[in-house]
Protein backbone atom coordinates (compact mmCIF):
# COMPACT_ATOMS: atom_id res chain seq x y z
CA UNK A 1 0.00 0.00 0.00
CA UNK A 2 1.48 3.34 -1.02
CA UNK A 3 1.90 6.13 1.48
CA UNK A 4 0.74 9.58 0.42
CA UNK A 5 2.27 12.62 2.11
CA UNK A 6 -0.53 15.16 2.64
CA UNK A 7 -0.08 18.90 3.07
CA UNK A 8 -1.33 18.51 6.63
CA UNK A 9 1.42 16.00 7.33
CA UNK A 10 4.00 18.35 5.85
CA UNK A 11 2.75 21.18 7.99
CA UNK A 12 2.74 19.02 11.10
CA UNK A 13 6.27 17.86 10.34
CA UNK A 14 7.54 21.39 9.78
CA UNK A 15 6.03 22.68 13.00
CA UNK A 16 7.19 19.56 14.82
CA UNK A 17 10.75 20.32 13.78
CA UNK A 18 10.40 23.81 15.19
CA UNK A 19 9.01 22.47 18.45
CA UNK A 20 11.92 20.07 18.67
CA UNK A 21 14.56 22.63 17.77
CA UNK A 22 13.47 25.55 19.92
CA UNK A 23 13.83 25.47 23.70
CA UNK A 24 11.21 28.16 24.10
CA UNK A 25 8.53 25.51 24.29
CA UNK A 26 10.43 23.66 27.01
CA UNK A 27 11.57 26.76 28.88
CA UNK A 28 15.19 25.66 29.09
CA UNK A 29 16.58 28.65 27.24
CA UNK A 30 18.62 28.54 24.05
CA UNK A 31 17.14 26.85 21.02
CA UNK A 32 20.31 24.97 20.21
CA UNK A 33 20.62 23.24 23.58
CA UNK A 34 17.40 21.28 23.87
CA UNK A 35 17.72 17.50 23.99
CA UNK A 36 14.44 16.88 22.15
CA UNK A 37 14.52 15.37 18.68
CA UNK A 38 12.12 15.62 15.77
CA UNK A 39 11.41 11.90 16.10
CA UNK A 40 10.31 12.16 19.73
CA UNK A 41 6.59 11.83 20.52
CA UNK A 42 4.85 15.23 20.47
CA UNK A 43 2.91 16.00 23.59
CA UNK A 44 0.98 19.13 24.38
CA UNK A 45 1.74 19.35 28.03
CA UNK A 46 1.43 17.85 31.47
CA UNK A 47 -1.60 18.29 33.68
CA UNK A 48 -0.60 19.28 37.19
CA UNK A 49 -1.72 16.87 39.88
CA UNK A 50 -2.58 18.61 43.14
CA UNK A 51 0.54 19.46 45.10
CA UNK A 52 3.05 18.06 42.61
CA UNK A 53 5.59 19.45 40.20
CA UNK A 54 4.75 19.87 36.51
CA UNK A 55 7.29 18.01 34.41
CA UNK A 56 7.16 20.37 31.45
CA UNK A 57 7.66 23.43 33.66
CA UNK A 58 11.11 22.32 34.80
CA UNK A 59 14.43 23.31 33.29
CA UNK A 60 17.03 20.58 32.92
CA UNK A 61 18.83 21.66 36.10
CA UNK A 62 15.57 21.92 38.03
CA UNK A 63 14.58 18.45 36.86
CA UNK A 64 17.83 16.91 38.06
CA UNK A 65 17.50 18.68 41.39
CA UNK A 66 13.91 17.48 41.73
CA UNK A 67 14.96 13.91 40.94
CA UNK A 68 17.47 13.99 43.79
CA UNK A 69 14.98 15.50 46.22
CA UNK A 70 12.09 13.18 45.46
CA UNK A 71 14.25 10.10 45.08
CA UNK A 72 15.09 10.45 48.77
CA UNK A 73 11.45 10.94 49.72
CA UNK A 74 10.38 7.98 47.60
CA UNK A 75 13.11 5.75 49.02
CA UNK A 76 11.98 6.65 52.52
CA UNK A 77 8.33 5.83 51.79
CA UNK A 78 7.49 4.23 48.45
CA UNK A 79 3.83 4.02 49.47
CA UNK A 80 3.53 7.81 49.60
CA UNK A 81 1.28 9.10 46.83
CA UNK A 82 2.87 12.55 46.91
CA UNK A 83 6.39 11.14 46.71
CA UNK A 84 5.48 8.85 43.81
CA UNK A 85 3.76 11.60 41.82
CA UNK A 86 6.61 14.04 42.31
CA UNK A 87 9.37 11.52 41.68
CA UNK A 88 7.72 10.29 38.50
CA UNK A 89 7.16 13.85 37.24
CA UNK A 90 10.78 14.75 37.97
CA UNK A 91 12.03 11.64 36.19
CA UNK A 92 9.97 12.49 33.11
CA UNK A 93 11.34 16.03 33.11
CA UNK A 94 14.85 14.58 33.25
CA UNK A 95 14.14 12.25 30.32
CA UNK A 96 14.01 9.07 32.43
CA UNK A 97 10.62 8.07 31.09
CA UNK A 98 10.90 4.31 31.55
CA UNK A 99 11.78 4.67 35.24
CA UNK A 100 8.93 7.17 35.64
CA UNK A 101 6.54 4.54 34.28
CA UNK A 102 7.74 1.93 36.74
CA UNK A 103 7.35 4.32 39.68
CA UNK A 104 3.76 5.01 38.69
CA UNK A 105 3.04 1.37 37.90
CA UNK A 106 3.96 0.51 41.48
CA UNK A 107 1.90 3.45 42.74
CA UNK A 108 -1.20 2.18 40.94
CA UNK A 109 -0.93 -1.09 42.85
CA UNK A 110 -0.99 0.75 46.17
CA UNK A 111 -3.51 3.37 45.04
CA UNK A 112 -5.56 1.33 42.60
CA UNK A 113 -8.71 3.47 42.80
CA UNK A 114 -7.02 6.87 42.91
CA UNK A 115 -7.82 8.62 39.64
CA UNK A 116 -5.11 11.22 40.09
CA UNK A 117 -2.53 8.44 40.30
CA UNK A 118 -4.03 6.66 37.30
CA UNK A 119 -3.98 9.88 35.27
CA UNK A 120 -0.31 10.38 36.14
CA UNK A 121 0.40 6.77 35.14
CA UNK A 122 -1.25 7.37 31.78
CA UNK A 123 0.84 10.49 31.20
CA UNK A 124 4.02 8.62 32.14
CA UNK A 125 3.17 5.83 29.69
CA UNK A 126 2.50 8.36 26.94
CA UNK A 127 5.78 10.15 27.62
CA UNK A 128 7.51 6.78 27.17
CA UNK A 129 5.71 6.19 23.87
CA UNK A 130 3.43 3.46 25.25
CA UNK A 131 0.31 5.08 23.86
CA UNK A 132 -1.99 2.06 23.67
CA UNK A 133 -1.50 1.16 27.33
CA UNK A 134 -1.75 4.84 28.25
CA UNK A 135 -5.16 5.11 26.60
CA UNK A 136 -6.38 1.91 28.23
CA UNK A 137 -5.21 3.16 31.61
CA UNK A 138 -6.96 6.53 31.56
CA UNK A 139 -10.13 5.14 29.98
CA UNK A 140 -10.34 2.32 32.51
CA UNK A 141 -9.95 4.81 35.35
CA UNK A 142 -12.71 7.10 34.06
CA UNK A 143 -16.28 6.83 35.33
CA UNK A 144 -18.87 8.07 32.80
CA UNK A 145 -21.35 9.15 35.48
CA UNK A 146 -18.71 11.18 37.36
CA UNK A 147 -15.85 11.99 34.97
CA UNK A 148 -12.56 13.41 36.21
CA UNK A 149 -11.25 16.39 34.22
CA UNK A 150 -7.62 15.35 34.75
CA UNK A 151 -8.29 11.99 33.12
CA UNK A 152 -10.11 13.68 30.24
CA UNK A 153 -7.20 16.07 29.73
CA UNK A 154 -4.69 13.24 29.95
CA UNK A 155 -6.64 11.30 27.32
CA UNK A 156 -6.66 14.40 25.13
CA UNK A 157 -2.89 14.67 25.35
CA UNK A 158 -2.44 11.02 24.43
CA UNK A 159 -4.75 11.35 21.43
CA UNK A 160 -2.81 14.43 20.32
CA UNK A 161 0.39 12.42 20.53
CA UNK A 162 -1.19 9.84 18.24
CA UNK A 163 -2.12 12.53 15.74
CA UNK A 164 -5.83 12.22 16.55
CA UNK A 165 -6.15 15.94 17.16
CA UNK A 166 -9.90 16.36 16.71
CA UNK A 167 -10.59 13.59 19.20
CA UNK A 168 -8.03 15.05 21.57
CA UNK A 169 -9.63 18.50 21.41
CA UNK A 170 -13.01 16.97 22.17
CA UNK A 171 -11.56 15.57 25.40
CA UNK A 172 -10.03 18.93 26.32
CA UNK A 173 -13.40 20.61 25.78
CA UNK A 174 -15.07 18.04 28.01
CA UNK A 175 -12.43 18.70 30.66
CA UNK A 176 -13.08 22.44 30.43
CA UNK A 177 -16.79 21.89 31.11
CA UNK A 178 -15.77 20.35 34.44
CA UNK A 179 -12.89 22.77 35.09
CA UNK A 180 -13.78 26.05 33.33
CA UNK A 181 -10.79 28.22 32.47
CA UNK A 182 -8.27 25.66 33.73
CA UNK A 183 -5.00 27.02 32.25
CA UNK A 184 -3.27 23.65 31.96
CA UNK A 185 -6.10 22.30 29.82
CA UNK A 186 -6.29 25.48 27.75
CA UNK A 187 -2.52 25.30 27.23
CA UNK A 188 -2.81 21.76 25.94
CA UNK A 189 -5.72 22.71 23.70
CA UNK A 190 -3.79 25.65 22.29
CA UNK A 191 -0.73 23.53 21.57
CA UNK A 192 -2.96 20.97 19.86
CA UNK A 193 -3.82 23.65 17.32
CA UNK A 194 -0.12 24.45 16.93
CA UNK A 195 0.49 20.84 15.93
CA UNK A 196 -1.95 21.20 13.03
CA UNK A 197 -0.81 24.67 12.04
CA UNK A 198 -3.82 26.72 13.19
CA UNK A 199 -1.68 29.38 14.82
CA UNK A 200 -4.36 32.07 15.13
CA UNK A 201 -6.62 29.69 17.03
CA UNK A 202 -3.70 28.59 19.19
CA UNK A 203 -2.91 32.22 20.04
CA UNK A 204 -6.53 32.92 20.99
CA UNK A 205 -6.67 29.93 23.35
CA UNK A 206 -3.28 30.56 24.95
CA UNK A 207 -4.29 34.16 25.65
CA UNK A 208 -7.38 32.80 27.40
CA UNK A 209 -5.15 30.55 29.48
CA UNK A 210 -3.00 33.51 30.50
CA UNK A 211 -6.00 35.24 32.06
CA UNK A 212 -5.91 32.71 34.89
CA UNK A 213 -3.86 33.69 37.97
CA UNK A 214 -2.54 30.12 38.06
CA UNK A 215 -1.15 30.20 34.51
CA UNK A 216 2.50 29.15 34.52
CA UNK A 217 5.59 30.26 32.66
CA UNK A 218 5.01 27.37 30.26
CA UNK A 219 1.84 29.05 28.97
CA UNK A 220 3.65 32.34 28.41
CA UNK A 221 6.51 30.66 26.59
CA UNK A 222 4.16 28.64 24.41
CA UNK A 223 2.36 31.86 23.51
CA UNK A 224 5.72 33.44 22.69
CA UNK A 225 6.43 30.50 20.39
CA UNK A 226 3.08 30.88 18.63
CA UNK A 227 3.61 34.61 18.17
CA UNK A 228 7.07 33.94 16.75
CA UNK A 229 5.73 31.33 14.35
CA UNK A 230 3.39 34.01 13.00
CA UNK A 231 6.26 36.43 12.50
CA UNK A 232 5.29 38.64 15.45
CA UNK A 233 8.86 38.62 16.72
CA UNK A 234 8.84 41.80 18.82
CA UNK A 235 5.72 40.76 20.69
CA UNK A 236 7.05 37.22 21.05
CA UNK A 237 10.37 38.43 22.42
CA UNK A 238 8.62 40.70 24.93
CA UNK A 239 6.54 37.76 26.13
CA UNK A 240 9.57 35.46 26.32
CA UNK A 241 11.61 37.89 28.43
CA UNK A 242 9.10 37.55 31.25
CA UNK A 243 10.68 34.18 32.03
CA UNK A 244 13.95 34.07 30.07
CA UNK A 245 16.92 36.40 30.07
CA UNK A 246 16.91 38.99 27.27
CA UNK A 247 19.78 37.10 25.64
CA UNK A 248 17.93 33.77 25.69
CA UNK A 249 14.72 35.34 24.40
CA UNK A 250 16.64 37.03 21.59
CA UNK A 251 18.38 33.77 20.70
CA UNK A 252 15.02 32.00 20.45
CA UNK A 253 13.64 34.68 18.15
CA UNK A 254 16.72 34.63 15.93
CA UNK A 255 16.44 30.85 15.66
CA UNK A 256 12.74 30.97 14.80
CA UNK A 257 13.27 33.65 12.20
CA UNK A 258 16.15 31.76 10.60
CA UNK A 259 14.03 28.62 10.26
CA UNK A 260 10.96 30.47 9.01
CA UNK A 261 13.12 32.27 6.44
CA UNK A 262 13.84 28.92 4.79
CA UNK A 263 11.39 28.70 1.83
CA UNK A 264 10.49 25.04 2.23
CA UNK A 265 9.76 25.28 5.95
CA UNK A 266 7.69 28.43 5.62
CA UNK A 267 5.63 27.09 2.71
CA UNK A 268 4.99 23.80 4.51
CA UNK A 269 3.69 25.64 7.57
CA UNK A 270 1.42 27.91 5.53
CA UNK A 271 -0.09 25.19 3.33
CA UNK A 272 -3.67 24.35 4.11
CA UNK A 273 -4.28 21.18 6.06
Amino acid sequence: MAFITSSRTKRRTAIGQLLAGCAIVLIVGGCQTTTATSDAPRQTGTIQPSGTVVASDLTRDQALSAVQKWSKAYSADASSKVAALNYSAALRAAGQTRQAVEVMRKATIMHSSDREVLAAFGKALAADGQFDEALRTVRRAQTPDNPDWRLLAAEGGILDSLGQNEQGRSKYQQALVLAPGEPHVLNNLGMSYVLTGDLEKAEEILRRALKSPSATARVRQNLALVLGLQGKFKEAEAMATRDLSPEQAKENMVYLQSVLDQPDTWSDIKKAG
